[in-house]
């Protein structure tokens, strides 16, 4: 009952901070510090006082001593007597109450209560303050240390804090007002947690606190507090903590920093290595995020674990991080996997550790693939128990099926461990072509990857370097590059554009390949973007047949870029699906123009021009769009149509009507098209017309006097043909009989021999027409022209044998046109001997074949018999029984 109202009477008593200027507060250091409260008269054991102040002293000159009268007959403690305690700051180095750094007129930190519960005894807490890595909390940690019977009691902290605005224009110290209060977790037996949160753009300002602890029904005040919490940021623990054997077989203890800290840190690294040979310890700082430890030996484990620190400026270790063991194995291969390109030496270290015995390097041997013992003259002793083995001018690597690399074994003399070393070699060069547009705006460069070997987590990425003038004689890689995004195009190309471009500004540029084992890079190449420039295509193309002359005409218009001086290239064929290109070079830089010989003159041409630098550098420009020619006329016809004509009408009357034959010309002869024919007419008593059949290829007139010419002309839109055929029907002439016999022999269903025999005559025979026709059908007549001196024709149609077929012969003279001969079935009698004639050419050269074979083949088989029946005969030089036969003899015999 009486704790209870001594309680009450408590929580009406109001503290007061007996410090009057900020530079009189407590400085919080990065270490732990105690509050320490005892009444001046305890014993040396309990508290030391401040310097300057006296053990009997019961005030401080007035300023530093607070007192709280209890009345007995109001609080019924008439039984407790009045005692001041004195509170102060001490680090656990320094005994005495800590002083002002300016401390002229002996000031302390020192505050004062009142307690009539306390008398002789005191309380002491040890405090330690940092800022959370997150940067966002100032945590404060109280730990009570009371040495009097009231250790149990449950104990209440609160801590008051203020953050002023501006610290130089507030000399004095903040009223009590404008100190917030934060409530202290105390879940922890005899350890209470105060949480401040401090805004990120208040880091670097002071913060001012003090702190209210209640504990056995007595309120405890601290003097005040200063700190800046940037300077008491205590960071997480180091993350991501590995440990890996490197190339050079140290061992690579490596981490990464915690998040959000504003300032580099400094690291303590402390590990043990436990092996069957050596236990050792250590403990170093370190600035890096990693720490080399030499001298690893096989088999053994390593448990480390780090913590950081601010690197300048004061701050708190941060916990340590979680422990991490490392056991490395029976063999070590330093490095474990090596990545290279062609024609590179590389080496491997190995250390072999059997029965807990390290194998010495002498003994060691190497093997490749388990199949290939690699040769002594590429082994070294570094030392005596590290083996090296080198490889020179290294050739790709070749797949064996799901393995991309060579095994690289270290043995012992007598065996192999089953763990190996890989080894990756791969082709790296890179052929990277790169294009200026014609606009000179931009150089786009492609690479192919389908030269190299593909390893799987590997990146590819092209880099370049662009220097100021030109490129150097020798690309090389510069350590300082730029990487260049590019882009998978359809064809397996990547493609990478530059824009905007430096014309004369050399681009030095390779291909790097990254690797979780290490990268390589491409040979470097040069380029100039002014010196690959690729044209745009010639404009303006276009393309005609010159009448008159018949040449192919082809001009064009040069692009407006580069301009340096230009090379052509023509290419034209005959249009269509699949053209036939012939190729035309013009060096002439001026040139707009050629003119170029073509066989056919009315056939359409597809034209395209490419152009190029004259110098030799830059690319060939895109062929140009296709310009094609329009067939038209360019001369007259050359000749006329060749014709024939049918008779109609009673013989025995002189008028008959004669239709002309005749077929259309081609454009080879028409030159290029005909658009209309012309007859001609002249007759025996001088009677001339014409008369214009339009595209007719037949025309019947009335023939009526003795001798009648026609001639049949060929018009286009230059003229009318040159040469022209005519034909004469005459009276007399058509009485002249010159074919003595006529003969048609079949070959097979699609080939009539004919031939004929003539007897001599004064006319002059400028050459034959046949006729011929299937007399069982309705057909129309079939005609051929052939020369005068032709004595046998092989006529190729159509032949059913079981069809009757006429044929007809006439001699076409210059007076006209001669008595046939004709013919209304095939000649039987010779028919088979033609045929025979005809087999002659087959069978006489397949039987001499057959006699040369049937001979030699009997010349073998002669001189096999010989060898087959006289093989055993013995030489009678050598045995008695077959002196004096005759061997020879036998010989002729067969």
């Amino acid at each position: 009952m009486i704790c209870q109202k001594f309680c009450v009477v408590l929580l009406h008593w109001e503290f007061i901070c007996v410090i009057t200027a900020f530079n009189l507060s407590y400085p919080i250091t990065p270490w732990r510090f105690k509050l320490s409260c005892m009444p001046p008269n305890s014993t040396y054991d309990y508290f030391l006082l401040p310097a300057g102040l006296s053990k009997n002293t019961s005030n401080l000159n007035g300023h530093y001593e607070t007192a709280v009268e209890f009345n007995s007959s109001d609080t019924h403690f008439s039984n407790l007597s009045k005692t001041t305690f004195h509170c102060c700051f001490r680090s656990e180095q320094d005994r005495n109450c800590s002083l002002c750094a300016d401390n002229i007129e002996g000031k302390t930190f020192v505050s004062t209560v009142n307690s009539s519960v306390f008398p002789q005894m005191g309380a002491n807490w040890n405090i330690q303050c940092w800022l959370k890595g997150d940067l966002k909390l100032f945590i404060c940690y109280v730990e009570s240390l009371f040495k009097n019977p009231f250790k149990n009691y449950k104990h209440k902290v609160h801590l008051l804090y203020v953050l002023p605005e501006v610290l130089e224009d507030s000399p004095l110290v903040p009223q009590k007002g404008s100190f917030q209060m934060v409530h202290c977790n105390c879940s922890v037996h005899e350890r209470c947690e105060c949480l401040v949160p401090v805004p990120t753009a208040k880091l670097n300002d002071t913060l001012l606190m003090c702190l209210k602890i209640t504990s056995g029904g007595v309120i405890f005040q601290s003097p005040l507090m200063s700190v800046q919490p940037i300077n008491m940021v205590k960071p997480d623990p180091p993350l991501g903590l590995r440990m890996e054997i490197t190339d050079d077989g140290n061992l690579k203890i490596s981490w990464s920093s915690p998040p959000l800290v504003p300032f580099p840190l400094q690291y303590e690294v402390k590990y043990s290595e436990n092996s069957t040979t050596v236990i050792r310890e250590a403990d170093k700082i370190v600035s890096a995020t990693s720490l080399l430890v030499d001298g690893i030996l096989p088999g053994s484990s390593y448990e480390v674990q780090v913590r950081g620190k601010r690197l300048d400026g004061p701050g708190i270790w941060s916990d340590w991080s979680t422990p991490h063991v490392f056991t490395t194995q029976d063999v070590i291969y330093f490095p474990p996997k090596i990545l290279t390109s062609v024609g590179s030496n590389v080496s491997f270290h190995c250390i072999y550790k059997n029965e807990n015995k390290i194998v010495s390097s002498k003994k060691i041997v190497w093997w490749m693939n388990l199949a290939e013992k690699i040769p002594q003259s590429q082994y070294d002793v570094v030392s005596d128990h590290v083996s090296k083995v080198t490889f020179f001018n290294l050739n790709e690597t070749k797949p064996r099926g799901k393995f991309t690399y060579d095994a690289v074994y270290c043995c012992n003399e007598h065996e192999c461990h089953h763990r190996y070393a890989e080894l990756y070699v791969i082709d790296v060069n890179i052929n990277i072509s790169c294009e200026t547009d014609g606009h000179l705006t931009k150089m786009t460069c492609r690479w192919s990857t389908n030269t190299i070997q593909s390893l799987a987590g590997s990146t590819l990425q092209l880099r370049y370097r662009r220097s100021s003038l030109y490129c150097f004689d020798i690309p090389s890689i510069h350590p300082i590059s730029k990487p260049k995004d590019c882009y998978l195009q359809s064809d397996g190309f990547y493609e990478c554009v530059f824009q905007p471009i430096f014309l004369l500004s050399g681009y030095t540029m390779w291909i790097r390949i990254n690797h979780p084992l290490g990268s390589l890079d491409s040979p470097p190449t040069c380029v100039l973007p002014d010196s690959v420039v690729k044209p745009l295509p010639p404009s303006s193309v276009k393309a005609e047949i010159i009448k008159n002359i018949g040449l192919l005409k082809i001009s064009w218009e040069k692009p407006v870029f580069p301009e340096n001086n230009l090379q052509f290239q023509i290419r034209y064929g005959l249009s269509g699906k699949e053209i036939q290109w012939k190729m035309y070079d013009v060096y002439d830089a001026k040139s707009k123009s050629v003119s170029l010989p073509v066989p056919d003159f009315c056939a359409v041409y597809a034209v395209q021009v490419r152009c190029k630098r004259s110098d030799g550098l830059g690319l060939w420009s895109n062929w140009s769009n296709p310009a094609y020619t329009v067939v038209m006329d360019i001369k007259v016809p050359m000749r006329g149509p060749e014709f024939w004509r049918i008779i109609n009408g009673d013989t025995m009357k002189k008028e008959k009507n004669v239709t002309l034959l005749w077929k259309p010309l081609m454009k080879n002869d028409s030159l290029c098209s005909v658009q209309r024919y012309v007859i001609n007419h002249h007759t025996s008593c001088n009677g001339t017309w014409s008369e214009d059949v339009g595209n007719h290829t037949k025309f019947t007139f009335l023939w009526t006097e003795q001798a009648h010419t026609v001639t049949v002309l060929a018009i286009n839109s230059i003229g009318a043909s040159v040469a022209n055929f005519n034909l004469t029907f005459s009276w007399p002439m058509s009485k002249v009989n010159i074919v003595q016999s006529l003969s048609a022999y079949p070959l097979n269903s699609s080939c009539v021999i004919l031939s004929w025999i003539l007897s001599p005559s004064d006319y002059k025979l400028m050459y034959f027409i046949i006729e011929w026709k299937n007399l069982n059908e309705d057909g129309e007549i079939k005609w051929l022209r052939i020369s005068s001196s032709v004595k046998k024709y092989y006529i190729h149609d159509h032949f059913i044998p079981i069809e009757k077929y006429q044929f007809s012969l006439y001699p076409i003279f210059m007076e006209g046109v001669g008595k046939p001969k004709i013919i209304n079935s095939f000649t039987q009698d010779n028919t088979e001997k033609h045929q025979n004639d005809a087999g002659l050419y087959v069978i006489v050269p397949v039987i001499i074949s057959s006699s040369i074979l049937l001979l030699g083949t009997l010349l073998i088989l002669h001189q096999r018999m010989k060898k087959l029946f006289w093989e055993d005969v013995p030489n009678p030089k050598n045995c008695s029984w077959a002196q004096g036969l005759n061997f020879q003899k036998r010989t002729d015999i067969l």
